[in-house]
């Protein structure tokens, strides 16, 4: 395929800010040398587009600086460096902290002064002063709580000064900054939790944290977690070279991570300029807050709110002009399988476990001895079939307990079949082979088809045909039926209405098609091996198709259910983003054409978006309808549960939009 070009667009109309951190290498108190070091990473941020920016914590002195803390000469020197750097950054469109010590009122405080377009917008000081083991902060800083002032002359301008200040740029209206130190997040209730409260999305973290064995995967972990826990952007500044190594070393390790995910991290240990940067989704961040009642209601909110004084917002243009920029953001074209093979075995054994103790606790609670379940040869029944036997094994009751039924019917195809037949014996299964085609040519007669007419009654009538014999034996068995489609078929209506859509228990309808290959591949390395790891993976291989149409006389499947929707990756990807980031066409887009570059063009995924979003809205109805099912994973589509949705419900502006994206492309 010819190379796909880098797709552009206006970021902050989609709702993205861009946030850079950066460790400029510093020498200690040499604060005209840090100083001119700290412009240089703003000029960097400014020029890859960052709009907000951290720098580390003192960076103008040097977090290491010691006694010298208490000399007047490089307090002053401090002043003067952040005076000059106002002046010098006056025309960057960038909204940035920098670590400054603050002498007022015969304390010392450590700072972080908050600037913009040549203004002083306000000054945070730390609330957390570490003093135990190699930290000594408390020896020449005092903690917020000491400050009386509110507002101060520094640098040649007033601002306001506390840890109550808020940060809201007039150019991305929807964006909130807030700020603490280091230490602060370390702390037992960060200052960030109650900054998140008041409305910052972005928290800003100057810090100096030096290295020791296994930090860095901790720090990481702690900036993902606050991440998360306020449902925010967390970028991390760390301290880097240059910093004195008479006790600690530092590498420079910052972060920038999104609600629990990291976007961007600087190398460490890097002697050069060290910086990243990230597209965070403001919008998916104030989506996920309003929808979200424990963080809308927190008791803790509203304590702020009638006990404290209210948070001040400073409010500031930074001049940004309308422009098309590529995403500087990793997009995972398979949001819903992880990257690494480690993470993706884990997850994989996660999904099965859950599965399994699902339908486990459901045979216990029914007092049944089993389930019958239709095998395909397929991968979805394969799954449900693999889970089953699980769940028999973890209640101590015999495999012969499932009865598995294979169906064939107008369309089966010998090697399906055979899969079907061999699999149900490898697991121990009670195998029944049930052919269905007489019956359903019997119906066709009875309701006057034509079979030559191979519409969707010709294909339903198999689907229901089959559901009539599994509850049917089911009930003769004293059985529950296991159903088997999963989330994708599920949002997009990919099964027939009162056929197979329709079971006693849905065991896979947690889990994505993408998901589904890579949980039964784990399966057949981890529980089934040997031969069955062997018919596992030939299942594996096997085009996905329902089989209700008649195969090429050579036996070869011709119903490709991806030749005729479009490929299942981009169906999950737009369920991803449509049902978990609340994203709309050209959002979902932007993305698509950076997760799948140079493998689908833009025409491609239009279309492909287009049936998905017909197909979402018009099938509602089904999942309306569909049985119990358990909850795997942060997209789900139960009507009781995630997803509400009237089942006539209009998909017109969606289609509107995408019906415009694709003229825009001419």
């Amino acid at each position: 395929m010819k190379k796909t070009p880098t797709p552009k667009a206006d970021l902050r109309k989609l709702g993205f800010a861009r946030v850079g951190v950066a460790s400029p290498a510093v020498k200690v108190a040499d604060v005209p040398f840090n100083t001119q070091a700290c412009l240089n990473a703003l000029r960097s941020l400014a020029k890859q587009g960052a709009q907000i920016a951290a720098l580390p914590e003192l960076c103008l002195t040097a977090y290491t600086c010691g006694d010298l803390f208490y000399q007047k000469t490089l307090l002053a020197a401090a002043e003067k460096g952040l005076k000059e750097l106002l002046s010098k950054t006056k025309n960057l469109s960038l909204l940035f902290a920098v670590g400054v010590p603050l002498m007022l009122d015969g304390k010392l405080y450590n700072a972080a002064a908050v600037c913009a377009r040549g203004k002083l917008l306000g000054i945070v000081p730390k609330s957390n002063i570490p003093n135990t083991n190699e930290f000594q902060e408390r020896r020449w800083f005092a903690p917020a709580e000491k400050l009386c002032a509110t507002e101060i002359k520094f640098a040649g301008q007033s601002a306001p000064v506390g840890t109550d200040l808020l940060f809201s740029i007039s150019d991305l209206p929807t964006v909130v900054v807030g700020v603490e130190l280091c230490e602060d997040l370390w702390a037992i209730e960060p200052p960030s939790g109650k900054l998140a409260l008041a409305g910052a999305n972005v928290i800003l973290n100057l810090s100096a944290s030096p290295e020791v064995l296994g930090k860095p995967a901790y720090r990481e972990e702690i900036v993902r977690n606050q991440s998360a826990r306020c449902l925010c952007a967390y970028a991390y500044a760390n301290a880097g070279q240059g910093e004195s190594t008479s006790d600690l070393v530092f590498s420079g390790h910052s972060l920038i991570a999104e609600n629990g995910r990291l976007l961007a991290q600087t190398a460490r240990f890097d002697f050069e300029l060290n910086t990243a940067l990230a597209d965070v989704d403001i919008e998916f961040l104030n989506a996920e807050r309003t929808r979200n009642s424990a963080f809308c209601e927190s008791p803790a909110k509203e304590k702020a709110k009638a006990k404290t004084p209210a948070f001040h917002t400073v409010e500031i243009s930074l001049g940004i002009k309308p422009a098309a920029a590529t995403l500087a953001r990793v997009v995972n074209p398979h949001p819903f399988v992880p990257s690494s093979h480690a993470a993706l075995d884990a997850h994989a054994e996660e999904v099965f476990s859950l599965q399994a103790s699902a339908l486990a606790t459901r045979l216990k609670h029914l007092g049944a001895k089993g389930f019958v379940i239709g095998l395909s040869g397929g991968l979805d029944s394969t799954l449900a079939l693999l889970v089953g036997a699980r769940a028999c094994d973890l209640l101590k009751l015999p495999r012969s307990g499932i009865t598995a039924l294979t169906l064939p019917g107008l369309g089966t195809t010998a090697r399906t079949k055979y899969n079907a037949e061999k699999l149900a014996r490898a697991v121990g299964a009670a195998l029944r082979t049930i052919p269905i085609s007489n019956s359903v040519l019997s119906h066709f007669k009875d309701i006057g088809h034509d079979p030559k007419n191979l519409n969707a009654t010709y294909e339903n009538a198999q689907a229901r045909e089959r559901t009539q014999i599994l509850m049917d034996v089911a009930n003769d068995e004293g059985k529950i039926v296991l159903g088997t489609g999963d989330l994708s078929e599920a949002a997009l209506g990919w099964c027939t209405f009162n056929g197979d859509q329709m079971s006693m228990y849905h065991v896979n309808a947690g889990v994505p098609k993408t998901l589904v290959r890579h949980v039964v591949a784990w399966a057949g390395r981890a529980l089934f091996v040997g031969k069955t790891a062997a018919l596992l993976e030939d299942i594996l291989n096997t085009p996905i198709s329902p089989e209700l149409l008649p195969a090429h006389k050579s036996g070869k499947i011709l119903q490709c259910t991806e030749q005729i929707i479009g490929p299942y990756e981009l169906h999950d990807f737009f369920l991803f983003y449509t049902v978990r980031r609340a994203a709309g066409p050209e959002k979902i887009l932007l993305l698509a054409q950076a997760a799948f570059k140079n493998k689908y063009t833009r025409a491609q995924i239009l279309d492909t978006l287009g049936i998905f979003c017909r197909r979402f809205f018009s099938q509602q109805f089904k999942r309306s309808a569909m049985p119990d099912a358990p909850k795997i994973g942060s997209v789900a589509l139960s009507a009781r549960g995630d997803w509400r949705m009237p089942s006539d419900a209009s998909a017109t502006l969606w289609l509107n939009e995408i019906r415009r994206l694709k003229k825009s492309a001419h």
